[in-house]
């Protein structure tokens, strides 16, 4: 089963962009994924190809249509999820990417301007979804991110298949800190027991080094670590 991904979007030549080089862009070559992107404009019904209007109640900027974007996603309709970037979503997270990246695909609908109509999630069950606490453009970038996750997930993308195992979040915690040659540079030598040999030690060092970490740069996730580890139920949101 190839993985194919839809993006509906005013920017279609925006894509693949960065996923066409590096390991995404070698995957889509070898066919272990698939990339179309729609543009969201031909699905507009009046002669100005209008995807937009102002906001009911007031307010600047402009708003995307319900209609307009509903056609659009049901033209691509099938039995993958549908997720739209919008900063009002539910922030991404790597266990969320594992289960698109295991599916059939996914077709995702970039945002612009103020947003969507609210009508469009109510009427087609789509996942909002969100990559940070910030604003960009538009949902294009979001949309890179989100693909270049899942793709790099895809059996034969990467190379070893423990590289997407011992990674940052897969556990719960950030990854442990990486040396690599030379063994000494600018007076700052790599850590002794990784020159060892003592896998255990080793292990254990790592894990010690990703729970430190974890827990001074990003005290949001060791909470969740913590409360997974002794059972303790997560607050809403964070399963």
């Amino acid at each position: 089963m190839t993985f194919r991904a839809t993006i509906l979007t005013l920017y279609p030549e925006m894509f693949p962009g960065p996923l066409g080089h590096s390991l995404a862009g070698r995957a889509l070559r070898e066919d272990r994924w698939a990339l179309d992107a729609v543009q969201i404009r031909d699905f507009a019904t009046d002669r100005h190809r209008s995807v937009d209007d102002t906001p009911a109640g007031g307010g600047a900027g402009m708003v995307l249509r319900a209609d307009v974007l509903a056609a659009a996603v049901d033209s691509v309709a099938d039995d993958r999820p549908v997720l739209a970037m919008t900063p009002r979503g539910r922030p991404l997270t790597q266990p969320r990417v594992r289960e698109l990246a295991a599916g059939p695909g996914v077709t995702v609908l970039c945002g612009r301007f103020e947003g969507f109509d609210e009508r469009l999630f109510e009427a087609r069950g789509i996942e909002q979804v969100s990559i940070g606490d910030y604003i960009l453009s538009g949902g294009e970038m979001g949309a890179l991110v989100l693909l270049d996750a899942c793709v790099r997930l895809l059996p034969g993308v990467m190379g070893a298949a423990s590289s997407g195992v011992e990674e940052s979040f897969e556990s719960g915690l950030l990854e442990y800190p990486q040396y690599t040659r030379p063994a000494e540079w600018e007076g700052r030598t790599i850590p002794e027991v990784l020159r060892s040999g003592d896998h255990a030690k080793i292990a254990k060092w790592r894990h010690a080094m990703a729970c430190e970490d974890t827990r001074s740069r990003r005290p949001d996730l060791w909470e969740r670590h913590e409360g997974v580890r002794v059972g303790r139920p997560l607050a809403r949101g964070d399963d």
